[in-house]
């Protein structure tokens, strides 16, 4: 286990922060007023199975008008009382942060790039909404405020295909494999999101799209528990009997899948989250899931009793995970 984790057997957001920029970031989640592709029918209709009416946006500063300085100033406050760290990363959460006109996108982005106390923004998107527009727009962001970072968070969920079309994913998997090339050739950093538990994956699947992602140039990832919501496609089906086979993963399955996870992962993935919690008043199930510091805590005693840590196989054979 490295000494620059900060006693965590695994490196998180916080221990990158601070051996990065010399403090802990907090993280303020907006919404840009964005669609998506995947629900106006330029991609899909009705979204993936699993996303919320706000576009996995849920927890975003909700104020009106929807003006990212007054949602950034909202977020600020909700922090007020730590004292740890005085910087924030302004987080583009719902819907699809880079589906809008060009415009727009620069002038939003440049809003909260001009806050004094945001040192970055990170944009979550998906791989087939980066045209050469937006990919030009960031690599300008980027010059123009070289002591801020530029981060783009794609929604992968799985390389598996049949699960992919299963959950209206609305692409393939080459299309995020193009996108994260381009990123990379701009030295724009890449978060990736993973969902464990998606319906019809094994342990061995979610570790496959671990390995495969060890391959990629992504900078970071996200370990994000399935959630069943009320108002999606997934929770309806699921109330109603519809995916009989379908069992919600259990605590102890999570734990046990997502410390094999990090032990998979290359020790310099930032992990920048590990569960995630859906709304109270909209989760269905696992109802377990709404206790994050107990999960977390789980986590970190049980991989402590287990001696393990990530990237603890990742040089194993077959680790290397490609397609």
């Amino acid at each position: 286990m490295h000494t620059d984790w900060y006693g965590k057997p695994y490196y998180s957001l916080d221990a990158y922060c601070k051996n990065t920029y010399g403090e802990k970031y907090y993280k303020i989640a907006l919404d840009g007023g964005f669609s998506c592709p995947n629900r106006d029918g330029r991609a899909g209709r009705g979204g993936c199975i699993f996303c919320s009416a706000g576009g996995s946006g849920d927890f975003a500063v909700n104020v009106e008008p929807c003006s990212i300085s007054e949602q950034l100033e909202t977020g600020r406050r909700l922090f007020g009382s730590k004292k740890t760290g005085t910087r924030f990363i302004a987080y583009f959460q719902a819907y699809t942060g880079t589906y809008a006109p060009i415009d727009y996108l620069q002038n939003i982005y440049t809003e909260a790039l001009e806050q004094p106390e945001i040192g970055g923004i990170s944009i979550a998107t998906r791989p087939d909404c980066l045209p050469d527009e937006v990919l030009t727009l960031l690599t300008k962001l980027k010059s123009d405020y070289p002591n801020k970072f530029i981060w783009i968070e794609l929604g992968l969920q799985t390389i598996h295909e049949e699960t992919a079309a299963f959950c209206n994913r609305g692409y393939k998997l080459p299309v995020f494999k193009e996108a994260m090339e381009k990123l990379s050739s701009l030295a724009i950093k890449t978060v990736v999101h993973v969902i464990l538990g998606l319906p019809g994956e094994t342990p061995q699947m979610m570790y496959e799209t671990c390995r495969y992602l060890n391959s990629t140039p992504a900078f970071g990832i996200k370990l994000q528990l399935l959630h069943v919501l009320k108002g999606t496609a997934l929770g309806e089906s699921y109330l109603s009997g519809a995916l009989p086979d379908f069992k919600v993963l259990s605590q102890e399955e999570y734990t046990d899948i997502v410390i094999h996870c990090l032990e998979i992962l290359r020790p310099n993935m930032v992990i920048h989250r590990l569960t995630g919690d859906g709304p109270k008043n909209t989760t269905i199930a696992p109802l377990w899931s709404l206790n994050k510091r107990n999960v977390l805590n789980t986590l970190h005693s049980t991989m402590k009793q287990r001696d393990t840590y990530q990237g603890r196989s990742y040089h194993d054979a077959g680790c290397a995970y490609t397609i």
